[in-house]
Parts: C-alpha cells; structure tokens; sequence
C-alpha cells in the first residue's frame, strides 16, 4: 500500500512521513517543486496531481497556506482523489471549529465539508493547537512592550505525536471522524506565557483579554478548544520549550 503526504516539506507533513516509514509503510511525499526525492504536485492549480497519485492507495493531507486558497487545495486534492480511485482520505483538523468562529478555523470546517462531500473515504482526526502555535503568538509580540493574548486555556500538543497519530490512521481503513486528541494539560495562556518568558528570558508583562461579546472568545471561555478526558498527548508545553530553548539557569 503506498501512502502519500501533502506538505510533506511542513511543519506536520515532515514528520509524518518520518512516522509512516519508521513504521515500515510504503510513504512518498509531495510538494509543488518536488525536490528531494519527493512527487511534484500544485495542489492550487492542480498541475501534476494525477501522476503523484498514480498507485496511491491512502492520501494523509497536510499541506496548508494558512489562508482562503486551503479551500482551493482541498478541492483539487479531493477531485484528483477520486479520479484516481484513492480508497482513504485522513485529513487533520481542529477541536472545536464550529464554536470557535474565526476565519481560520471556519475554513476549516469548509475543508471537512469538501472532503466528506467528493466520496472518497474519509478518516477526520481533529486535534487541539500545537506547542509551536503558541510559542510562535509570543514570539511575534518580542518587540512589544506587552504580549496580548485571550484570556483562555489551551491545551496545547506536540507536532511529532499528532503526526505519530496520523501514520498510525493512514496505515488503516477509513474511520470516518475519529475522537479528538488534546496535549497532556489544560493551562490558561498566563502560565504559558509564564513558562515561555522564563525560557526566552525576559519581563515584559502579559495583556490578557476577555472579549465576551465575540462568539469565538465564548466559544474559548467555554472550552470549545479542549478535549475532555484522557489527554492523548505526553509532551508538555514546559518540555516542548526546554527542548527547543535549553534549560535558563
């Protein structure tokens, strides 16, 4: 059986490549310039889909521009699945997009619709935001006087275990939409950013606000954004930056 991964050059699709042929499954990759060994496909303009897909029994879809042009991708990708007669779709998502109406995350709940729509069987794993999300909402304040963030909690997961999880999916049958996974606690973003400014170093203070007239800000106060119960994931937010930073003394 062999596996492809869009955005096998990302941030998600390079490690779940890895994952995939550390687990001894046929994988190949894609990518629109199709370097390094990888299969050239546009995703956008759809150039080259049908010969990265020939012989392709399961897509895992990873690529991503972080915009409006996702939606674009997901159809082309989806159209050329079904062309092609790929029997297994697993695409990642994210916990609680419809009660979290941002334009990001509602482009989301599009690219779900699009796929469960074009036919070809699907596998939806849905997981909550990763470490890298956050330390990079910090790191984008650096030269602020303050770091501006919700006043909510995350429960926030590493990249490697949610790739981990999608080899694992991609090396079974379609499942239709599969139970959330979620990092091991749920922190409000004070702490996480207390536990960021003592890995950066630092002591500018945080700005945490609470804007409750905004369906996305009650939808996170709600919890929307966590996943109840066992935690899937170990790695925490605290581990995550020790290994990236290095332990301040």
């Amino acid at each position: 059986m062999t596996i492809l991964v869009t955005g096998a050059t990302g941030q998600l699709g390079a490690p779940t490549l890895a994952a995939l042929r550390a687990a001894g499954q046929e994988a190949v990759g894609s990518s629109s310039t199709g370097r390094n060994g990888l299969r050239s496909a546009d995703l956008f303009t759809g150039q080259g889909l049908d010969e990265a897909l020939r012989g392709v029994e399961t897509i895992v879809h990873c690529a991503q521009t972080g915009g409006r042009r996702d939606l674009r991708l997901a159809r082309n990708l989806t159209a050329a699945a079904q062309r092609s007669g790929v029997g297994h779709l697993v695409l990642i998502s994210i916990v609680g997009i419809e009660d979290i109406p941002m334009p990001y995350y509602d482009q989301r709940v599009e690219i779900e619709k699009i796929a469960g729509a074009s036919g070809v069987p699907l596998t939806i794993q849905r997981a909550t935001q990763f470490h890298t999300l956050i330390d990079q909402i910090f790191s984008a304040q650096r030269r602020l006087p303050v770091v501006i963030a919700p006043a909510s909690r995350f429960q926030t997961i590493a990249v490697p275990e949610v790739a981990s999880r999608l080899a694992e999916l991609a090396g079974g049958g379609p499942q239709g939409r599969v139970d959330d996974i979620g990092g091991p606690e749920q922190l409000g973003v004070g702490e996480l950013y207390r536990q960021w400014r003592a890995a950066r170093g630092g002591m500018r203070p945080s700005l945490q606000l609470r804007l409750p007239f905004l369906k996305a800000f009650r939808g996170l106060d709600a919890g929307a954004n966590l996943v109840p119960g066992e935690p899937f994931g170990r790695e925490t937010f605290g581990q995550y930056l020790r290994a990236k930073y290095g332990a301040r003394r």
